[in-house]
């Protein structure tokens, strides 16, 4: 695997020390799981805006949606541990 040199100020330095420290770990370790967690979270949220960007044109094509009102119905009910049909998606009004 090959290497990858940071260079940390010395007051980041020995946060990433004590946190460590704190944590039961090795500074080495610390800083891998720090880019392994930022590295998860912005995969996350690359994904989360892609699929927001593919649903909104989906929208715009075919004008298909399910009201907010009935969308927290059918979750409430579900919490509830009702059983709830799920609602169907339907041209929106457009706005007068």
């Amino acid at each position: 695997m090959p290497t990858t040199t940071i260079r940390l100020s010395d007051e980041l330095k020995s946060q990433v020390a004590d946190l460590a420290d704190a944590n039961g770990t090795s500074p080495h370790n610390y800083l891998l799981e720090a880019i392994a967690e930022k590295v998860e979270r912005d995969a996350a949220r690359q994904h989360f805006l892609t699929l927001g960007r593919e649903r909104a044109e989906q929208f715009d094509r075919t004008g298909l949606s399910v009201p907010l009102e009935e969308v927290r119905r059918y979750y409430q009910d579900l919490a509830r541990g009702r059983k709830a049909a799920r609602p169907a998606a339907r041209k929106s009004r457009t706005p007068a």
